[in-house]
């Protein structure tokens, strides 16, 4: 026995040891890119860890120039000389991604008319990419104020929709209702993209086709349903003499709904709003398909990984961005998320 206990847990630490590396080290990776300068994206092999800071050599040029050497991993090699502040200036924050001016760094540089070529280091610009990805992405700024909006929309409409439907599944009978039920769940299994065509041309009959409202009204499709399945499981167990006892109290039914009755199923509201708001934030081929001006960041960052106008580093620093929010939002609710599992009885 003792020998199948110590052959399983070996089986299963290497099982868990290997999946924590095929997500780690790939996840480094995608980090190093995303803080990576120009001259280091050329590294090979690259480097998992990105580095804080970059070392030049420098060596004393004629006419008042210097001439400045890198090593890209096979030993210094000469990049650029020049003695003019700014092509030194804009040399260091493209190639290095350092911030300094280009007086300072005269300023430093000519030590070495006196001690000959010397090394120097510099502090990288952490965030330079991010800054970048802004700077140079067409409409990266506007992208990421629609996201914010389509997913706000795509949670209220959801969530507004989908939780009085739940409701109406939990507390009422009628005809079908079985049949209904798990059609809702039927259409939350509906690819977002296999309906954006036809929701296209609907959009475009109401004129609502590129407006985030309409881009929030394609997302909330799916969602609606699975809010409402969602929901309909949580009022289920909230025990109705708590709504019958507000009645009696003098509340309508509206007020009971509102003040008991949904504060109760919080949890399941919260969990509705995560899969509503991942939905939107992170579809890239209906934005595409159903926006033209208004596009959102993940199509935005979608179309800036390999063009010519922006390297792969301010694609992924352009993704980092994006995965940021769900990260937060996720965070946020997840402890309701976990109170839903646990069911609720009062």
């Amino acid at each position: 026995m003792d020998k199948l206990n110590i052959i399983q847990k070996t089986v299963m630490g290497l099982v868990i040891t290997t999946m924590v590396f095929s997500v780690v080290v790939p996840l480094l990776f995608f980090l190093s890119i995303a803080f990576s300068s120009d001259v280091e994206m050329t590294k090979f092999p690259k480097p998992l860890i990105p580095t804080f800071t970059v070392t030049v050599k420098i060596a004393p040029a004629e006419d008042d120039q210097y001439e400045v050497f890198h090593d890209r991993g096979d030993g210094y090699r000469s990049i650029i000389t020049t003695g003019n502040p700014t092509r030194l200036e804009n040399h260091f924050r493209r190639q290095y991604s350092v911030r300094v001016p280009g007086e300072q760094l005269l300023k430093d540089f000519s030590k070495t008319r006196i001690y000959g070529p010397m090394e120097f280091q510099y502090r990288k610009d952490f965030f330079h990419n991010f800054k970048q990805f802004f700077a140079i992405v067409n409409n990266s700024i506007p992208a990421l104020k629609n996201s914010v909006l389509v997913s706000v929309y795509t949670i209220l409409i959801s969530l507004s929709i989908g939780s009085v439907a739940g409701y109406a599944m939990a507390r009422y009978s009628f005809k079908f209702k079985d049949f209904i039920n798990v059609t809702l769940l039927i259409v939350r299994m509906f690819p977002v993209v296999g309906i954006s065509i036809p929701m296209a041309i609907l959009l475009i009959k109401f004129g609502l086709f590129d407006t985030l409202l309409g881009l929030a009204l394609l997302y909330s499709v799916p969602n609606i349903a699975l809010t409402a399945w969602i929901t309909s499981s949580i009022f289920i167990g909230i025990n109705k003499e708590l709504e019958e006892a507000s009645l009696i109290f003098g509340a309508n039914s509206f007020q009971t709904f509102m003040r008991i009755t949904l504060p109760l199923a919080f949890p399941a509201l919260t969990a509705s709003s995560m899969y509503a708001f991942l939905t939107a934030w992170n579809d890239t081929i209906s934005a595409l398909i159903l926006t033209n001006k208004n596009q959102t960041l993940a199509l935005v960052v979608y179309k800036a990984i390999g063009t010519t106008s922006s390297g792969i580093q301010y694609a992924a620093a352009g993704s980092i961005i994006l995965i940021l929010p769900a990260l937060v939002f996720t965070f946020i609710v997840r402890k309701y998320v976990n109170q839903m599992w646990g069911g609720v009885e009062l």
